[in-house]
């Protein structure tokens, strides 16, 4: 299963534009909101899922001294050192599926913006929430992005879980505390809209 999600992200960001997918945001305005709120200067940030996301660039700009990129896709990353240029050699360029990725150090905030939603299987979401507990620090915090109950059940071409705070709630389970949840419209490249909630969970045990 992991070979066959590998090979589709593998072959979506060889074959389009990094611009040109439906997820592109030139600013991610959202995520950098959520994660300024967190009240954690410099802190240590992993983005999971985060492919050739431009918001990379702003967490180094903004001075976040340990950013890590964490993809399926080898070829997304390649995009995102490329366009960095020398500030790319500040970032930690992970190769990995999250639902089997054991992570080698702890940070202060751990963001995904609609990585989750692709995992349908219990079993993978158990394996997600097993690998955010060991990647974050105790009073650090998760950002979590999915489409919302009322988004697509579709991106990519492949089916996906739509979510609200409770429902991932219930994945994360007690060590994590729900402190913020909100609905985010997102405009794709080609105009359409989806539907997209963000929850932010502290990490309390």
């Amino acid at each position: 299963m992991t070979d066959a999600r590998t090979d589709h992200w593998e072959n979506v960001y060889t074959t389009k534009a990094d611009d040109s997918v439906s997820w592109f945001e030139q600013s991610p305005a959202c995520s950098l909101e959520l994660i300024a709120a967190t009240g954690i200067k410099s802190a240590s940030v992993i983005d999971i899922g985060g492919g050739a996301s431009r918001l990379v660039d702003a967490l180094v700009a903004n001075g976040h001294n340990h950013v890590s990129v964490l993809d399926l896709s080898a070829h997304a990353l390649d995009i995102a050192k490329s366009r960095m240029g020398n500030d790319s050699g500040s970032v930690e360029w992970i190769v990995g599926d999250v639902t089997a990725w054991k992570p080698a150090s702890q940070y202060d905030i751990w963001h995904d913006r609609a990585a989750f939603h692709f995992l349908n299987a219990p079993k993978d979401q158990a394996a997600y929430a097993n690998t955010l507990h060991a990647a974050l620090k105790t009073g650090g915090f998760a950002i979590i992005g999915t489409f919302a109950l009322d988004g697509p059940e579709k991106c990519s071409g492949l089916p996906v879980t739509r979510h609200d705070a409770a429902s991932i709630a219930r994945v994360l389970g007690p060590n994590f505390a729900l402190i913020d949840e909100r609905r985010y419209d997102h405009v794709t490249p080609g105009g359409n809209v989806q539907k997209f909630q963000f929850s932010t969970f502290q990490k309390v045990g």
